[in-house]
């Protein structure tokens, strides 16, 4: 019985043991599986202030909305809360035919914003010539050498399938060339035409077409981004609609970059809180291209006019290398640096908890730049304090590891044997050579690196081209939370060719999406003059002055929606898609038909469906004027721009608070006013 019992329980043993390793493999599967299906929201369920750099620190944790100061601040533009988007064709509009003149083949160089330029041209112009489109080529992203192997070309940065289906009734868009055609054009045997920018309806007629019908193909190279003229012949006027349906429909980020984007967007709005994205358009290019080297000190100085140099060198800029930026600034041609940008919105009323998203890519001068938005603004952030590592490299792909180190052979036998006979000669020694030129820093983002004087730019490595392609994503990013911020304003709107830049491009997007966002287009040369009154003394301005600023704002919330259209329109239509992608609706007040129909020249009602969108908001704002007219917490009335209210209230803040108390009841008759005044326009 005992030899039995030893038996069992040995047995026993060994299924015990079997069933505790079937659990264990089991448990490891289970945890593989859930860690796959969690990976993509894991911070979704993480709090903001405990996974990222940002720690938002608010005065007070209840937000009131429905207060006179918070519509000043961040209500509607009344004036064209009426003004909906409306590109569908109003015209007979016919499909593209199964049999087309060709096959179009685009290159795109540049940047973020003159691939989202030159799209919306190339599908026009690609209708205009009754040709099939080749999904472009993004050479940013071609050119780049290991990058994610998952995403190339369009596909880095829009959706491919999407962009198809969205232009399946305008043209005949393809992924790829046919294979005969394919050959022909690694052999460089098509025809090819590099366009510049702005190019004619003409030229395409007659150069373009007749070479396509030729040869059944054609390829265009699109360098400065745009390759159709911003303002077309009224009998062209659908195709201007067609371009605000690629830009403002079809072009869709890739699934990863829009997921991304939304989970910044929702980072940033803790507690329900609005924000201000701003675009400080400082970029090296912009800065050489109008002469605003002065504005900084040191060695930006001599990186920006060794820029200036060596776009002279190439044409791109006709003036001088030395120009007086004094003298370019009053006359509103260099960016508003970011301390003018926070001096301006704390006279307007925005109080130092705000939340002010940086955007726009590239800051030139770095971070040092943003020191004083930084001590004006507790909240100033930017993707990289509202995403983490694993998030950003998930957008970028697989990407392979690239070592940009060249290295060194070895000596060869000879050189060796060389080198040993000259140590034993009794020679006299050679003179030393002459020393290297001076060196020059070159901004590479970010960092300073060495590199020898010389009026040339050095060549890209290979992490400098990837770094160029994830540009790419970060301004897909900031172009996303930008469109959806709550109040948009900009340093400046010029690219370093002097066409409209990544600002633009958002405010154009920004009135056909939503024309009554808060989107400030501030006068560069009068705020330019303002400043220089108080240039002693920048942080302790007077009411008076203060009371200028927020006039010369809120008239540019209007005024610059109009300027918008003669200035900007001129270079980019998607700068200012109206009145040709715009409706009104049928129930607009009298007071807005004079800017709506006559300033702006909307004319075309909108479908009755969309009628009940304007009604419910109309509803809300005349509930929302019934309250009182006072801004009973604007504390930033008063000149310290500085000032904080600590939780211990100290005597400064209870007097900043009684000072604006005695101010309230003025500046809300000033508004009453200046509504008026815009609804008699």
């Amino acid at each position: 019985m005992k030899g039995e019992g030893k038996v069992f329980l040995k047995s026993r043993m060994k299924w015990i043991g079997l069933l505790g390793l079937v659990l264990s493999v089991f448990s490891l599967l289970v945890h593989f599986l859930l860690a796959g299906f969690t990976d993509d929201s894991v911070s979704d369920y993480s709090i903001p202030v405990t996974i990222f750099s940002w720690r938002p620190v608010f005065e007070n944790p209840r937000f009131a909305r429905h207060t006179p100061l918070y519509r000043r601040l961040w209500g509607p533009t009344r004036h064209v809360e009426t003004l909906l988007p409306d590109a569908t064709p109003r015209g007979f509009h016919s499909d593209p035919p199964a049999r087309t003149n060709g096959f179009v083949f685009v290159r795109i160089q540049g940047g973020f914003h003159e691939i989202r330029n030159s799209i919306p041209d190339v599908v026009a112009v690609s209708r205009l010539l009754n040709a099939t489109l080749v999904i472009p080529e993004i050479q940013s992203t071609t050119s780049s050498k290991g990058i994610s192997s998952q995403f190339k070309s369009f596909a880095y940065l829009y959706n491919e399938e999407h962009f198809m289906a969205s232009l399946a009734n305008d043209v005949r868009v393809v992924k790829t060339l046919p294979k005969n055609l394919k050959w022909a054009r690694r052999k460089k045997q098509i025809p090819s035409f590099k366009v510049s920018y702005g190019s004619s309806p003409y030229y395409y007629l007659h150069h373009v077409l007749p070479v396509l019908i030729k040869h059944s193909v054609v390829e265009l190279v699109v360098p400065h981004g745009g390759c159709l003229q911003a303002i077309l012949p009224s009998d062209l006027e659908e195709y201007q609609r067609l371009r605000c349906r690629v830009a403002f429909h079809a072009l869709q980020f890739r699934k990863e970059v829009q997921e991304l984007s939304t989970k910044v967007l929702q980072r940033l709005k803790p507690l329900g809180r609005p924000f201000i994205a701003y675009d400080p358009g400082m970029t090296r290019e912009a800065l050489a291209y109008h002469g605003c080297a002065e504005l900084f000190q040191d060695v930006h100085t001599e990186l920006i006019q060794h820029k200036r140099a060596w776009m002279i060198k190439r044409g791109i800029v006709k003036g001088k290398l030395s120009i007086d930026s004094a003298e370019q600034r009053l006359a509103g041609l260099c960016p508003l640096m970011p301390e003018e940008v926070g001096i301006l919105l704390r006279a307007y009323g925005y109080s130092w908890d705000t939340i002010i998203y940086v955007a726009g890519g590239e800051v030139f001068g770095g971070q040092r730049t943003l020191i004083p938005l930084h001590g004006m603004f507790e909240n100033v952030v930017d993707r990289t304090s509202l995403s983490t590592s694993w998030e950003l490299a998930k957008m970028y792909g697989r990407e392979a590891k690239h070592k940009d180190i060249k290295t060194m052979a070895p000596p060869s036998v000879e050189e060796e044997t060389k080198h040993d006979s000259l140590k034993s000669t009794t020679q006299r020694p050679q003179p030393l050579p002459p020393p290297p030129a001076r060196p020059k820093y070159y901004n590479i983002e970010g960092w300073w690196g060495w590199v020898a004087e010389s009026d040339n730019e050095p060549e890209s490595t290979v992490i400098e081209l990837r770094t160029n392609a994830h540009k790419l994503l970060w301004e897909a990013v900031d172009y996303v939370v930008s469109v959806e911020a709550d109040v948009f304003i900009s340093g400046f709107d010029r690219d370093g060719k002097g066409h409209p830049s990544f600002a633009s491009l958002v405010m154009g997007h920004r009135l056909y999406q939503s024309a009554s966002s808060k989107t400030f287009r501030p006068d560069r040369k009068q705020i330019a003059m303002l400043l220089e009154e108080i240039r002693d003394h920048m942080y302790e301005a007077n009411h008076t002055w203060i009371t200028s600023v927020r006039k010369l704002l809120k008239r540019s919330i209007l005024e610059g929606l109009l300027e918008s259209s003669k200035r900007s329109k001129a270079f980019s239509f998607l700068s200012h898609p109206v009145p040709e992608c715009s409706c009104i609706t049928r129930t607009h007040p009298v007071s807005n038909a004079s800017l709506i129909e006559a300033d702006l020249g909307v004319t075309h009602r909108c479908p009755p469906w969309m009628d009940g969108v304007v009604r419910q908001r109309s509803k809300e704002n005349k509930n929302a004027e019934k309250e009182e007219d006072l801004d009973e917490e604007d504390s930033s009335s008063s000149g310290l721009f500085f000032g904080r209210k600590e939780s211990g209230g100290n005597s400064n803040s209870n007097n900043e608070t009684v000072n604006s108390e005695a101010n309230n009841k003025e500046e809300g008759q000033l508004e009453d006013q200046e509504e008026l005044e815009g609804g008699e326009r």
